[in-house]
């Protein structure tokens, strides 16, 4: 463990493979992909998932995998987190460079949220994420031709909307996310 400007950095993995919560907002998941487009342009996705329904609380694309980028996936679900969490967030991630950055990291302090992130090489520590990545990947991505890079993105944004409003999971007894949370939320009540 070591200290700059502050901030603690000790790289813990509080997850521990342990994916399951019976929490809204309790774990969220992050991780950065790539796609490839057309003229040789890329387009990187950012996401940030809670563990307990699999909703997308938010994503941002670009075509560079800026720090900004992705504190601004951060910056969508903060005001979800800060409204309706029950207890303390944790954020898992791997070790990526933008996780491991001041921003980052006091962005998550300021805002209560524990910071938690996998063992070096170890995709399995974030197999959740790889999973949605995956599932993106091979319904809408995998086997088509190259499109551009804003075609793309309409793509992956109109995905993301259906994954959370329509695609059903039998694990949440066959809803789709949103219906899942709000269900649950009304039998709390």
């Amino acid at each position: 463990m070591y200290c700059i400007s502050g901030i603690k950095r000790s790289w813990r993995n509080r997850l521990n493979r342990r994916f399951h919560t019976t929490y809204f907002l309790q774990k969220l998941v992050t991780d950065v992909t790539e796609f490839k487009c057309t003229n040789n342009e890329k387009l990187y996705l950012s996401p940030i998932m809670d563990l307990y329904n699999g909703d997308i609380l938010g994503f941002s694309m670009s075509k560079r995998p800026t720090l900004d980028f992705v504190i601004d996936s951060l910056k969508q679900a903060l005001p979800i987190i800060q409204e309706h969490a029950q207890y303390r967030t944790t954020i898992h991630s791997d070790q990526g460079w933008h996780y491991q950055l001041h921003l980052w990291m006091i962005t998550l302090k300021r805002n209560k949220i524990f910071q938690s992130m996998s063992r070096k090489a170890t995709c399995a520590d974030n197999a959740t994420m790889e999973n949605f990545f995956g599932l993106l990947k091979q319904e809408i991505y995998y086997g088509e031709e190259l499109i551009s890079y804003e075609a793309l993105k309409k793509k992956i944004e109109k995905y993301i909307d259906y994954y959370n409003n329509d695609r059903i999971k039998q694990k949440l007894a066959g809803m789709n996310p949103v219906k899942y949370r709000t269900h649950a939320s009304q039998l709390a009540a």
